[in-house]
């Protein structure tokens, strides 16, 4: 069944698969050319990735971060949107398979579908572990925090108290920084005061990460700013310390078994499963190998941007998976595939324009790394802002965002600190079929 939303036409048809930075970066330069575009997402949203952690913590809503894609393209009259999960890919036909029946043919494809988190082979630690890919995912684990401090209220035994008290966060990147600082500014400044049998301020947040120190692909120098600001927090930060096992309720690391109530994974990614849809053979990261025009090779009209592709800078290093990369390329591919397609006009080589590497690390404290430049503090915590506000879609996110930082910066309160029915539910359902799987596991063995 032909899914293509408009009708045929004479121009030709670009299909992009996945709505975030690159494929939405690549739709807008496509926007209103001689060419007919069809982006497909399995969500009708496109969500900033960045600032889920902020979801996860109870300072924003899904809603802040997030935008409909309809209403991001509704000003190019040539672009259409279709909400469909990607099946597979039919090159010899040139058709994107959509659910058990759909298709949808193309002229070129742009595949920006995006990484997930990767468990090095211990997958069913997933269910026990969710990464922060998704709202699911941060509305779970900010369900899980808040539940833990609420069960600990419970009970006036200080030994019972802790475990429910404490969030352990493997993978010391910059996913993992942010997180960790956010969540003992959490329990230590938004919530002090709120309970009466537990104190808050003694919950304990434990940062694990197995290389030598936190933050590897940042300058040394900055990487131990983080790490002392975090213990200041009081983020206990263990480097050199690979997890062995996880379940339910617990992380063990050389041979120390860490009782916890919430515990999130950002130990690493890897690609979706792109490669496999097009028969090729991936990285060990699962991503496509690509040219120096993003083209996946043996594959013509295919491309790939973002996460999904394995590409390289000018000197042959590999390009990090970050937004402003997937942004980069996907305006790079749509004004390239535009000028292609409309005049014949070969598609240069893809260049990178490194914008910095940044992370925060808690209240009025970030980093920057601007290779030969570095920032660090209160300055670089008021750029990591203006940035992340700059780079939100629409001017109602952006004003939004900024009054609620600000008031949270302002009274150390976060709003979003409601555990909804539904996630009551959905927490629950996990945690009974994680123990079910571990004790499963263990009888096994």
């Amino acid at each position: 069944m032909d899914l293509t939303p408009a009708p045929v036409h004479d121009c030709p048809h670009v299909v992009i698969v996945g709505g975030g930075f690159g494929g939405l970066a690549c739709a807008q330069a496509l926007g209103s050319k001689r060419v007919r575009v069809t982006i497909i997402d399995r969500h009708n949203y496109h969500l900033f990735v960045p600032l889920l952690y902020q979801v996860a913590t109870a300072a924003l809503s899904p809603a802040d971060i997030a935008e409909p894609i309809r209403k991001v393209l509704r000003r190019h009259d040539n672009v259409d949107v279709v909400m469909g999960e990607v099946s597979g890919i039919d090159v010899a036909s040139r058709r994107v398979l959509v659910g058990s029946d759909g298709y949808i043919p193309y002229d070129r494809l742009v595949l920006a579908t995006g990484s997930v988190y990767n468990y090095f082979g211990n997958q069913r630690w997933a269910s026990v572990a969710p990464g922060l890919k998704t709202v699911a995912d941060a509305r779970r684990i900010r369900a899980s925090v808040l539940r833990g401090l609420e069960r600990a209220e419970l009970t006036k035994d200080p030994d019972e108290q802790q475990p429910h008290m404490t969030s352990v966060i493997v993978g010391g990147g910059a996913t993992g920084v942010e997180m960790a600082g956010a969540i003992a500014e959490l329990t230590r400044c938004s919530l002090h005061r709120d309970f009466r049998n537990i104190d808050p301020t003694t919950a304990r947040t434990i940062l694990l990460e197995a290389g030598e120190r936190i933050l590897t692909p940042f300058p040394e120098e900055l990487a131990r700013y983080a790490h002392r600001r975090l213990e200041k927090m009081g983020v206990s930060v263990r480097v050199q310390s690979p997890v062995e096992n996880i379940s339910p309720g617990t992380v063990t690391v050389a041979g120390e078994v860490i009782p916890a109530c919430t515990i999130v994974w950002a130990a690493g990614i890897r690609a979706s499963p792109a490669a496999s849809w097009l028969d090729v053979e991936s990285d060990r990261l699962g991503r496509v190998p690509v040219d120096a025009t993003l083209a996946v090779e043996g594959r013509p009209g295919v491309f790939a941007i973002g996460d999904t592709a394995a590409a390289a800078d000018e000197d042959g290093r590999p390009l990090p998976g970050l937004a402003q990369v997937a942004r980069q390329q996907g305006t790079y591919l749509g004004q390239a595939l535009a000028a292609e397609l409309e005049s014949g006009t070969a598609l240069p080589p893809f260049r990178f324009r490194s914008r910095g590497n940044a992370a925060v690390v808690g209240r009025s404290a970030a980093l920057f790394d601007f290779g030969g430049h570095r920032l660090k503090g209160w300055i670089a915590w008021i750029l990591w802002a203006l940035v992340h506000v700059y780079l939100l879609v629409g001017f109602e996110k952006r004003l939004l965002v900024s009054i609620q930082w600000f008031w949270q910066w302002l009274t150390y309160q976060s709003g979003v600190r409601i555990i909804s029915d539904e996630e009551v539910c959905e927490t629950d359902a996990v945690e009974a079929a994680a123990s079910n799987a571990d004790d499963d596991g263990r009888g096994s063995r």
